[in-house]
């Protein structure tokens, strides 16, 4: 299995060890040419405006949403949960836009307030999963095809739509493997797409 990682900015080496450490292959992705062959995709976390203006000028916005729409899975952590949502109030920035939900940013403060929470997943074996939040989004509003995986305060901090996976938090930047697997189950089974 071959997956690409964004490597434009945020925790792309993170995310790729993880993989790396379940088998997969791991390809930095910075040009629209580096995402042929790819299997999946993964969006790390990171400064979601800085991400979308470098996405913009490499010419992988467009590329990336047509492979959403194609059923093409794709996981966002973090600034990757706010690229993938259609609505972002008061955000001037391009998105992919490709998840049925609305996000929004900064949802627990700045840098100073992050933290870590013990998250209930229980799509997860042993649904506990210690969740590490740095000016974490949530979900404000999930449409009925969206699927809450998990929540933090009454809001939904992980979603899948489809073969699209989106969490608030980074996983990559904790030793448990289990989100990331979840995602390569996700590629590799016969979930109909979103649509």
């Amino acid at each position: 299995m071959k997956i690409g990682v964004l490597a434009l900015q945020g925790a792309v080496t993170e995310h790729m060890q993880m993989l790396s450490a379940l088998d997969a292959e791991t390809i930095p992705v910075r040009i629209p040419s580096e995402l042929n062959g790819l299997d999946a995709l993964v969006i790390p976390g990171g400064e979601s405006t800085t991400i979308s203006k470098l996405m913009s000028d490499y010419g992988l916005m467009e590329p990336i949403r047509k492979l959403a729409e194609q059923c093409f899975p794709i996981f966002g952590t973090c600034a990757g949960l706010v690229l993938l949502a259609k609505r972002v109030p008061n955000l001037e920035m391009e998105t992919i836009g490709v998840m049925d939900i609305e996000v929004k940013r900064n949802a627990f403060g700045r840098q100073v307030d992050s933290f870590e929470a013990n998250l209930e997943i229980p799509a997860l074996h042993n649904g506990n999963f210690r969740g590490v939040f740095i000016r974490a989004p949530v979900v404000e509003k999930a449409e009925s095809d969206v699927e809450v995986l998990c929540k933090l305060s009454d809001k939904p901090v992980a979603v899948r739509q489809g073969k699209l996976l989106a969490c608030a938090f980074h996983p990559e930047l904790t030793e448990d493997l289990r989100l990331h697997r979840y995602f390569l189950d996700i590629i590799k089974g016969d979930t109909d797409c979103k649509k």
